[in-house]
């Protein structure tokens, strides 16, 4: 049976700052949950599990994952994605694990993600300029750790943190950008760039 990375979005906030939750916001005529889930899915992940919470969504060809704890932060989120993996066949290797607040993040990162756990690492992070972001792909191994550590609104971080010798940084700086989108002003800069990029 052929070894698959499964695919983790989170998209339960409520978007207090932007007024509204964020996986319906629409950005280049897609639901941020749309584009997050279909990044997911043409960097090669499958399955692919989108956790919702402040608003329900409908998409297909996915898992979807109610979080009624959404409020407590990302950390939750991350738990119940990763919990809905639990019953993948033991060939589902990694997950890889993105934000529906980030959409000018490109598919092709997520499969330089995949090639470096093909390549052998075990935690792979993309970087942009540098600097540590999202997405991230995590062995499966490592899951039950990952979901022992994980609270509030920390997300993976504490796990990472811990285990740095694990982390190969992957450059992604070429793929897309990391921006989130928090704010009014952040999804107009967003839809700006987009058309830029696809104009």
């Amino acid at each position: 049976m052929p070894t698959t990375v499964a695919g983790i979005l989170l998209a339960a906030g409520g978007g207090s700052r932007l007024g509204r939750p964020k996986a319906l916001v629409e950005i280049g005529g897609q639901t941020l949950a749309a584009r997050g889930a279909d990044l997911l899915r043409a960097g090669g992940a499958d399955p692919i599990v989108v956790v919702t919470g402040a608003a329900p969504v409908d998409l297909p060809e996915v898992t979807l994952v109610a979080n009624p704890g959404w409020r407590t932060g990302m950390g939750s989120s991350l738990i119940a994605g990763l919990r809905a993996l639990q019953d993948q066949p033991a060939s589902c290797r990694a997950v890889v694990v993105a934000l529906a607040d980030q959409p000018l993040i490109g598919a092709e990162a997520v499969r330089r993600l995949i090639a470096a756990h093909a390549a052998g690492a075990p935690v792979a992070i993309a970087s942009y300029g540098g600097r540590p972001r999202n997405p991230v792909l995590i062995d499966r191994a490592h899951w039950p750790e990952l979901l022992a550590t994980t609270t509030g609104d920390a997300g993976a971080r504490p796990f990472l943190r811990a285990h740095p010798d694990l982390i190969t940084a992957v450059d992604c700086t070429d793929t897309g950008r990391p921006d989130d989108i928090d704010t009014p002003e952040d999804l107009a800069r967003a839809r700006e760039a987009l058309e830029q990029t696809s104009g």
